[in-house]
């Protein structure tokens, strides 16, 4: 079997030194490392961390021919093991890569461990070196006799390691063991808070499938100053976030925004177990690690995963229906401010997230749609829909799960299930709403479950011009979007533009320039730096707006809301 010898050899620098031993190697035996990892779905180009490769077999050192970018060929003589030797650079503050220094090491296998073509069904394992005293381990890959062993080459890029001195906890789910682990807490951090919380929402979505579909389960958990995020894989995650959001003593017994928001990532991660880890795109039913890897579908495998994730904090009681709402208003408000929902479908934006999900620039908002809040739109609208017909988008899941065994599916599949459940006409909503660029009925749809649709508050003055800027008493304000049809774009406003003034006065934050305006005077003479030279241009200020949604929960009680919430 390959077997990989990853030592810590020095976190100062933040390098790994990898050796992999290939029994009995082809006469011409090819490498590769993965250029992204699933879950993210983005060419990372891992291998531009990985220097110094070395060959040899027994005594001999054999020379190494690069091939392209990310792999190599080493030809062989005899059937003598092959001993291949890198280093690897590892500072990526993130859940996809991998990371080293003096309190910490992380890393997925995608980052550190050359796929041996042609050998990737059958074990590999790992072994540590050059570990700290007092430093743990904690990965759901299975662990033999000092090492760690996976069942291909598939499974080994699917347990990322969390390694240090870190905090430990243990709960059951269902009769199933969990841990949370965490590095890089406050001292003030409340491990049985979080313990607690997570294990109500683990029972809520095992008693949702029907069951596990692992035998143990880890949260591996980073805690920075700033960051948010996670990556799932087939027994565990691997989570950032910021310290502010974990629990302490004086988090409330209702959590405050910025746990909840930790929850809802423990929420959103746990549920890819099921529904993308297993219940998966026909297209991934086998990855090619080399390039990308399409699928039109990921307004269902992240945007059902994003509906369910807070859905799952109110059936799990962590919080009530109101507050559930508050929360869906969040994706509503932010779908309706980007112009981009009308010019890219769903679908569409599924198979470009290589190119445009994960790859932002300034006219993003304007282009595209994002299948994470629009997929969990849609996924809220199917759930009413097919309530008002009986059934439900859990009972949708479910019979994807058991229809494909836990595993592939097809866009044919999800509209079948969907027709065999809601009608044709659900499932031609449904295909409507993820191939077309049409509003989705939400307020119709809402207000059919007894959930009131206010428009409120007063748009901004960047809302109002119709833009999005950085701005600060001591940076001042630089444009950063400027949306399609707006007065910012008709009146000549690019983004990195820098702002300096209004009608003849300086200018720090753009709600000020109200305050600069007479009258009935709805023109805004900006003062604006572009490129080391000052223009003047002339904006016409509309008239604000509802600066956005809100929902909540109509009086009396609604049947049909009680069996949506529960309220």
């Amino acid at each position: 079997m390959p077997r990989y010898r990853i030592e810590l050899a020095d976190p100062a620098a933040h390098r790994y030194r990898v050796t992999l031993t290939l029994p009995a190697p082809a006469a011409e035996q090819d490498f590769s490392l993965p250029v992204w990892i699933p879950g993210s779905y983005l060419v990372r180009e891992f291998a531009k961390h990985l220097s110094g490769l070395t060959a040899r077999q027994g005594n001999r050192a054999l020379a190494v021919e690069q091939l392209d970018k990310a792999s190599w060929r080493v030809r062989c003589s005899g059937r003598a093991a092959l001993v291949l030797s890198y280093d690897v650079y590892a500072f990526d503050a993130s859940v996809r890569t991998a990371w080293l220094d003096g309190q910490r090491a992380f890393f997925n296998a995608s980052s550190l461990c050359l796929r041996a073509h042609g050998r990737e069904a059958g074990p590999h394992r790992i072994e540590l070196a050059g570990l700290p005293r007092g430093w743990r381990v904690a990965t759901e890959m299975r662990e033999q006799g000092g090492s760690y062993e996976a069942a291909d080459y598939d499974e080994l890029l699917d347990h990322p390691f969390e390694i240090g001195p870190h905090w430990q906890g243990e709960f059951e789910a269902a009769g199933v063991p969990h841990r949370i682990v965490v590095a890089g807490a406050w001292p003030s951090f409340d491990g049985e808070r979080l313990l607690a919380d997570v294990q109500r929402i683990c029972e809520a979505q095992i008693a949702f499938w029907g069951g596990a579909p692992f035998q143990r389960y880890s949260f591996l958990l980073w805690a920075v100053d700033d960051g948010h995020g996670g990556l799932e894989h087939r027994a565990s995650t691997a989570l950032i976030c910021a310290r502010r959001e974990l629990p302490t003593a004086a988090e409330p017994a209702a959590p405050g925004d910025s746990y909840t928001r930790l929850l809802g990532l423990f929420s959103h991660e746990y549920f890819h177990a099921w529904n993308v880890k297993r219940l998966r795109p026909a297209a991934f039913a086998r990855f090619d690690y080399q390039r990308e890897n399409y699928t039109e579908l990921l307004w269902f495998f992240e945007g059902f995963t994003s509906y369910y994730d807070e859905l799952m904090l109110l059936r799990a009681g962590l919080v009530d229906a109101p507050r559930y709402l508050k929360l869906l208003a969040a994706p509503v408000n932010g779908v309706l401010a980007s112009p981009g929902r009308r010019v890219q479908p769903l679908a569409g934006a599924s198979f470009e997230a290589w190119t445009k999900y994960y790859r932002p620039d300034e006219n993003s908002p304007n282009t595209t749609s994002n299948y994470y809040s629009q997929g969990a739109l849609v996924a809220l609208c199917l759930d009413l829909s097919l309530r008002a017909r009986k059934s439900s988008l859990d009972l949708l899941m479910r019979r994807l799960w058991q229809g494909s065994a836990g595993g592939p599916v097809s866009e044919a599949d999800i509209l079948s299930a969907v027709r065999g459940l809601g009608g044709d006409e659900v499932a031609a909503s449904l295909q409507h709403w993820v191939h077309g660029t049409d509003e989705l009925p939400l307020r119709e749809l809402l207000q059919a479950v007894g959930v009131e649709w206010r428009d409120e508050g007063r748009q901004t003055v960047a809302q109002r011009l119709g833009l999005r800027a950085r701005e600060g008493a001591l940076t001042g304000i630089t444009v950063t979007h400027v949306l399609s049809g707006g007065a910012a774009e008709a009146g000549g406003l690019n983004a990195r533009d820098d702002v300096l003034g209004c009608n003849g006065w300086r200018l720090r934050r753009l709600d000020d320039a109200l305050a600069l305006l007479a009258g009935d005077d709805t023109r805004l003479r900006l003062l604006v730096g572009r490129d080391q030279r000052l223009l003047e241009l002339d904006v016409e200020l509309p008239p604000p707006q509802p600066a956005g949604a809100a929902l909540s929960l109509m009086g009396g009680t609604h049947a049909a809301r009680r069996r949506w919430l529960g309220a």
